[in-house]
């Protein structure tokens, strides 16, 4: 069976077990420190549902799913309760770019746009968008990757 088909029937089984247990929130933030930091998160002791997923997981031979199916259920989660997980990496901080995206993306989805940001000067200007698995890439660095991909198959083209 494929994976991601497998990952998405768990991630949906722990939702439905969080929205029946009214624990949502709680196990949301404790995937996302598992999937972040798992010696944290672990050290800190797990939250019954995910203690009962891995029980499943385990009984049914796929716990090398678990990765897989936490980074299915964050997304999963925010989308249930009408928000959606963005995070906003810039070279430097650009004044009022974090806010203008927001709402942009709070138009264009109709959901609450919870927005994380990081300075990462290795982008060397622009930005790096991820919302929902999906990547905008309007960074320097990733232009100068791009354009070296496109020199290195137009050359090997050459060459053969």
């Amino acid at each position: 069976m494929n994976t991601g088909v497998v990952s998405s029937r768990y991630a949906k089984a722990l939702l439905r077990l969080v929205t029946e247990t009214g624990r949502g929130e709680q196990v949301c933030a404790q995937v996302r420190l598992l999937l972040s930091d798992p010696d944290a998160a672990v050290s800190q002791g797990l939250e019954p549902e995910i203690e009962q997923l891995v029980k499943v997981l385990s009984a049914n031979g796929r716990t090398d799913q678990l990765r897989r199916i936490l980074l299915a259920f964050v997304p999963m989660y925010y989308r249930s309760v009408g928000e959606v997980l963005a995070h906003l990496t810039m070279a430097s901080p650009i004044e009022g770019l974090p806010e203008k995206i927001q709402q942009l993306l709070e138009a264009q989805t109709g959901l609450r746009v919870l927005m994380e940001t990081e300075i990462d000067p290795g982008i060397i200007g622009g930005f790096v968008l991820s919302v929902d698995g999906r990547l905008l890439d309007e960074s320097v660095q990733g232009r100068l990757d791009k354009i070296r991909r496109e020199l290195l198959r137009h050359n090997a083209k050459r060459i053969v």
